[in-house]
């Protein structure tokens, strides 16, 4: 498995301390951006108290992207489009992960939010055209990713992407999460329909007091 550089986008955030966390634990080399560098490098210190071997650090979400080969989107989806758009110029060239869920909440719970350009993914393609966007990651439990060491071996991680070299990179970076490759999913255009089912994930969770997942039957393993 080859090693990357990695900024994690929103790594002060549970999804992204999550999935810096593994990649650290795996032998990537990852920084935590955000708006504050404080509260990346406090982040990033946590990070490392719990890999001791993983290279970590923390910076600003700029320094981040600018040192990284890969850059993972973890933010809130209120913010995302302007976050996106300061950062398009240092995002030219990167494999940008995006695994932002546009969810809302009202009364009757969670449901996917109405996006103009179709998905988060998409609309970050849009706003940095020269980056290389896939989506990947929408799924997988923050509090799982945290909390436990053992591969999340009951979930799959679903990649859609049109760069096929990028998409082959967010399938292999899933193997610090699950312990085996991602599953191909499509064109980057499914994010429409991947991004959203996560307010049906949350409605489960609720529910039944799990942390539940996805998992494709049928699949050669």
């Amino acid at each position: 498995m080859a090693t990357y550089q990695i900024a994690v986008i929103g790594g002060t955030g549970p999804q992204g301390r999550g999935l810096a966390y593994r990649w650290a634990r795996h032998g990537h080399t990852v920084t935590v951006g955000s708006r504050s560098r404080d509260r990346a490098e406090a982040t990033a210190a946590e990070i490392a108290e719990r890999a001791p071997d993983g290279a970590v650090s923390g910076g600003t979400n700029d320094e981040a992207v600018r040192a990284a080969d890969v850059v993972l989107l973890a933010v809130p989806y209120d913010g995302h489009d302007n976050l996106v758009k300061s950062l398009a110029p240092a995002l030219a060239g990167k494999i940008v992960i995006s695994c932002v869920n546009p969810i809302g909440f009202d009364a009757q719970g969670p449901h996917g939010l109405e996006v103009p350009s179709g998905s988060a993914a998409e609309t970050t393609a849009a706003l940095a055209p020269e980056a290389r966007v896939v989506g990947a990651f929408h799924h997988v439990s923050a509090v799982s990713l945290w909390k436990t060491d053992d591969p999340l071996t009951h979930e799959d991680v679903l990649v859609c992407g049109d760069d096929a070299d990028a998409k082959a990179v967010a399938i292999e970076l899933a193997r610090p999460v699950t312990g085996r490759d991602g599953v191909d999913a499509g064109r980057l255009r499914m994010a429409r329909q991947l991004e959203p089912l996560t307010a049906v994930l949350i409605s489960i969770n609720k529910r039944y007091k799990v942390r539940s997942g996805i998992a494709v039957s049928g699949l050669p393993r």
